[in-house]
């Protein structure tokens, strides 16, 4: 099977531009870098959490047992 080559990403691209002209592509480049920055940070948030995460749910769960 053959790999998309530089004539294929052509292609695309002009694709692309016809369907979205020119003034939407900064602005669907800007959403997707933001996208990006928003999911790495929820990832790096969500290594952060589960050591924290765990003790405060552990001592929820045992607080309505005791109620």
């Amino acid at each position: 099977m053959r790999s998309i080559g530089f004539p294929e990403l052509v292609v695309i691209a002009a694709v692309f531009v016809l369907l979205f002209g020119t003034k939407k592509i900064p602005e669907f480049a800007k959403g997707l870098g933001e996208g990006i920055r928003n999911f790495k940070s929820a990832m790096k948030n969500e290594e952060e959490k589960p050591a924290g995460a765990t003790a405060t749910s552990a001592t929820a769960s045992d607080e309505k047992k005791q109620a």
